[in-house]
């Protein structure tokens, strides 16, 4: 039960962060970092954010870890 309540803890930060960085229009960098695949043709466009989601992953292993620390 106590992991279940850092979960629900640590979701409902997110939302209260992301929910003042949509307020106050702040635009967080991902999504267009060195390394990410874009692809663009006439009629057709490939988007492939790469060093985005290692980036992400990397933040969540870090954060996930320490939640489940003893």
């Amino acid at each position: 039960m106590d992991k279940l309540a850092k979960i629900l803890f640590l979701i409902g930060g997110l939302f209260i962060i992301s929910g003042f960085l949509i307020e106050k229009k702040i635009k967080i960098p991902l999504g267009r970092l060195p390394g990410d695949i874009m692809i663009k043709k006439e009629h057709f466009t490939f988007y492939f954010p790469l060093t985005t989601s290692i980036v992400i992953s990397i933040i969540l292993t870090l954060i996930f870890s320490l939640l489940w620390r003893k």
